[in-house]
């Protein structure tokens, strides 16, 4: 009887909570939690957390700036594209390609067509053109190898951070770990509470690695694939100049 009492005049008054327990100070609080581990944890830590966020901004870097390339080498192919089979005239198709220079298309145009200005000299000094045409092959296939060298740039780094980065973050982690379990050896606890603090820290490591490594992976592949349509592009396009050039200018 004397607890339905007692429980009566809780139910009136209220349960007073004590000041600052409210759920933002509780994520507040958190928030600074994580910033105070990642401060306090060892060198080792420290330094893979370091090469972790170096790498994740040089990645995003790298990302940025060959997605805007990409954008810009594509709408250049197609209006080269547009400007050589509408255009009869090789000076201005010539022109057409010193304009529009970030497409590989038209650099691959460029070679080929130096190659061909001398084969149609040697013609008409030597009255000789026969297997000139394998010349003109052999310059436009070293031309799309030097553009495609050119688009790759960077994609190595992406392909080694998305493969590295967790390596790199786990190794961080079995380092503080390790050392949160040979501090508690040293220090004679034996409950969670006293290792919890380092295995917190440690485990920053592997999700910043996870961090690096996904947009990594995902830029890679993606630009992997945008490479593959621009090679297309060139070997299509070489395979068209190579037959023009034999039908109209090497006898």
């Amino acid at each position: 009887m004397r607890s339905l009492i007692l429980l009566g005049k809780v139910s009136e008054e209220g349960i007073a909570l004590p000041e600052g327990s409210g759920a933002a100070e509780a994520v507040h609080s958190s928030q600074l939690g994580i910033l105070e581990l990642v401060t306090s944890s060892g060198l080792v830590v420290q330094g893979v957390l370091l090469i972790l966020i170096l790498m994740s901004v040089m990645t995003w870097g790298i990302v940025l700036s060959k997605w805007s390339h990409m954008k810009k080498a594509k709408n250049q192919t197609n209006k080269f594209n547009d400007v050589f089979w509408s255009s009869n005239n090789l000076s201005e198709m010539e022109e057409s390609s010193k304009q529009l220079g970030t497409s590989p298309v038209a650099h691959v145009f460029s070679a080929g067509l130096k190659e061909l200005k001398e084969i149609v000299r040697l013609q008409k000094e030597k009255g000789e053109g026969s297997g000139y045409i394998e010349s003109v092959d052999r310059a436009l296939k070293r031309a799309k190898a030097l553009e495609v060298t050119k688009i790759e740039k960077g994609t190595t780094f992406l392909a080694t951070t998305a493969s590295a980065a967790p390596f790199i973050g786990l190794f961080g982690t079995v380092w503080g770990i390790m050392n949160a379990f040979l501090g508690l050896s040293s220090s004679g606890g034996n409950t969670i509470q006293a290792v919890a603090p380092g295995i917190s820290e440690a485990l920053i490591a592997t999700a910043i690695g996870l961090a690096a490594a996904i947009p990594a992976a995902i830029a890679y592949n993606y630009f992997m694939q945008q490479i593959k349509v621009l090679g297309r592009d060139m070997d299509m396009f070489s395979a068209q100049f190579l037959n023009i050039a034999k039908m109209h200018f090497v006898k």
